[in-house]
C-alpha cells in the first residue's frame, strides 16, 4: 500500500454545484456544507489521508433515499453512504467530490419475527443498539467487529470478529435487503425463507459491495437464541505454534467454541498496561462457549485437556458475567492498547487471512518481519477462521517510516496471498487494499468492473474504491 495510490479523482463541479443547490432546497436543514460537518464525514482510523464531500445529506427513511439517488443520478454526482464511520479502509472517502449521505437517522427496528428467528431493520442502527432491543425476546443478533458499527456498513463491508467461527460472518446472517439502485429504484433482493434457488443470488452481491453498486435502505437479519450460560476464559501458551495448534485439534474435534481470540505476547504485553491487567504476556487464546451449564463446562474442559497437549500452563475459565465482560472489554479495546504502545505515534491497522493450517507460519512469519526491520507490530487475530490483524505503530511524519511500513503491509499481504489467503478477512478493500485485490483475483477484476458498469453506469455510488 502506498499513499500515492491515494488519489484524488475526477470532479464534476457543474454537476455537484447543481446538486448541492437541489438537495439543499429539498431537505434543508438536513443538507449541511460545514467543513467540520464534512470533516466528521471523511475521519477514518487509518492514516489514509481524508478526502472531503462537498456536503453531507442526513436521511430519514427509504423515500430520501430514492430522491438522493434521483437528484444525484440527474446530475451525475458521486454518493458516499456512510454509517458510524468506524471503516478501516478509507470507504468514507470522497475522491471524487461528491455528496455524504448519512444513515445514522434511519435506525428503527422494523420488524421481529422471534418464531423465525429473524429481523428487519434499517441500516442506521447500530449492533450495540440492535441487542438492546432484542434482549426481551430471548434473542440476539451474534455478529461482532468490535466497534459498534452500523448494520448498513457491517453488510456493505461484509464484517465478521470475534464470533464469526461459530456464527459466521455478513453474508452468513444477511437473509434479505432492500437497495436503492442508480435509476433510484428501491429492490428486494429476495424473502425471509432460509432457502431460496429463485435467480441470482443478489443478496450476496450488495454484501461486500462497500456502497459502490446502491445504498442499503433495509436488512433482513437472521438472529440466534441468547445461550442459557456463556463461559470464557484465557489460555497462554508458550508459542504462537502451541496456540494455533491448540485452535485447530479445538476445531477438528468438533467443540462448538463460540470464539477464540489468538493474542502475540506483544499484544498481551498492551492489554495488560491498557487495561490494568495481569495476564501472562506469552502468546493467549482468549475463548468463549456458548450452550447449557452442563454442555459449556463440558466444552471448557475438553478445551482446557486439548491446550495442556500443546504445553499450556494453566486454562482459567469463568461464567461470571462481570468477569467476562472485562476480558473482552480488554480483547475490544486492542487497538486503543496497541496505540499506548508507543504514545503519540501513528497507527496503521491492517488484515489478513489464510487458512487456519498455516495461521502459526503466517504469524510467526510477520513477528520475524517486524522485528528485523525494527518495527512495532502487535498482533490479534480471529483464530479460528485464519484472520488476524496487525497494529503497525510508526511515525507518520517520517517519509523513512512511512516507508517502511508500506512496505511491511506490502510483505503481509503478499506472504497470505502465498499460503493461499485472501489481503482482507473483513476490513474490506475500500482505498487502502486496492494494489492487493488485483494480485489476488486477477482477471476476475474485469467481471467485477463489467457489473459495476452494468448496474452504475455513471459511477456514483462510492466511486474510487475497491477498483479504480
Amino acid at each position: 500500500m502506498a499513499l500515492k495510490a491515494i488519489r484524488a479523482g475526477v470532479r464534476n463541479e457543474a454537476g455537484i454545484t447543481a446538486a448541492k443547490e437541489e438537495l439543499g432546497i429539498r431537505f434543508g436543514d438536513r443538507f449541511q456544507t460545514g467543513e467540520a460537518i464534512r470533516a466528521q464525514h471523511a475521519h477514518t482510523t487509518t492514516y489514509i489521508p481524508a478526502q472531503l464531500p462537498d456536503a453531507v445529506v442526513f436521511a430519514e427513511s427509504a423515500e430520501d433515499v430514492r430522491e438522493i439517488v434521483r437528484i444525484a443520478a440527474r446530475h451525475k454526482v458521486p454518493l458516499i453512504p456512510f454509517g458510524t464511520g468506524s471503516s478501516l479502509e478509507g470507504h468514507i472517502n470522497a475522491p471524487n467530490g461528491g455528496i455524504s449521505v448519512d444513515l445514522q437517522r434511519m435506525n428503527k427496528v422494523l420488524e421481529v419475527n422471534a418464531e423465525d428467528l429473524d429481523c428487519r431493520v434499517e441500516p442506521g442502527i447500530t449492533r450495540e443498539e440492535l441487542n438492546t432491543y432484542l434482549r426481551d425476546t430471548g434473542l440476539f443478533f451474534p455478529i461482532d467487529p468490535g466497534a459498534n458499527a452500523s448494520i448498513g456498513g457491517m453488510a456493505s463491508t461484509r464484517a465478521s470478529g470475534t464470533n464469526a467461527v461459530r456464527y459466521g460472518t455478513m453474508k452468513d446472517n444477511v437473509l434479505a435487503l432492500t437497495v436503492v439502485t442508480a435509476d433510484g429504484r428501491e429492490i428486494r433482493t429476495a424473502h425471509r425463507a432460509r432457502k431460496s434457488s429463485a435467480g441470482y443470488d443478489l443478496t450476496r452481491l450488495f454484501v461486500g459491495a462497500e456502497g459502490t453498486l446502491g445504498i442499503i435502505t433495509s436488512i433482513t437479519l437472521r438472529l440466534q437464541g441468547i445461550p442459557e450460560v456463556i463461559s470464557g476464559g484465557v489460555c497462554p501458551f508458550p508459542t504462537i505454534e502451541d496456540a494455533c495448534n491448540a485452535v485447530i485439534l479445538t476445531i477438528q474435534s468438533g467443540i462448538p467454541v463460540a470464539r477464540i481470540e489468538l493474542l502475540d505476547a506483544l499484544q498481551m504485553k498492551a492489554c495488560n498496561g491498557y487495561s490494568g491487567l495481569s495476564y501472562a504476556e506469552t502468546p493467549t487464546l482468549f475463548v468463549e462457549f456458548h450452550g447449557s451449564a452442563e454442555s459449556v463446562e463440558l466444552q471448557s474442559r475438553q478445551f482446557g485437556e486439548i491446550a495442556a497437549e500443546f504445553g499450556s500452563s494453566g486454562f482459567q475459565w469463568t461464567t461470571n458475567p462481570e468477569e467476562r465482560a472485562r476480558l473482552w472489554k480488554a480483547r475490544h479495546n486492542a487497538y486503543w492498547a496497541q496505540k499506548s504502545l508507543i504514545p503519540g505515534a501513528a497507527i496503521l491497522s491492517t488484515d489478513v487471512c489464510v487458512p487456519i493450517s498455516r495461521l502459526a507460519d503466517c504469524v510467526v512469519a510477520t513477528q520475524e518481519d517486524s522485528a528485523a526491520h525494527g518495527l512495532t507490530a502487535p498482533i490479534v487475530g480471529h483464530a479460528g477462521d485464519g484472520n488476524f490483524h496487525v497494529g503497525l505503530l510508526f511515525d507518520d511524519k517520517d517519509a523513512a517510516d512511512v516507508a517502511r511500513a508500506e512496505a511491511f503491509v506490502e510483505r503481509l499481504n503478499a506472504r497470505a496471498l502465498a499460503m493461499d489467503g485472501t489481503c482482507t478477512g473483513e476490513h474490506g478493500i475500500g482505498q487502502g487494499k486496492m494494489p492487493f485485490l488485483e494480485a489476488e483475483l486477477g482477471d476476475a477484476l474485469d467481471l467485477m468492473r463489467q457489473v459495476k458498469r452494468s448496474l452504475d453506469p455513471d459511477n456514483i455510488f462510492n466511486p474510487g474504491k475497491i477498483f479504480a
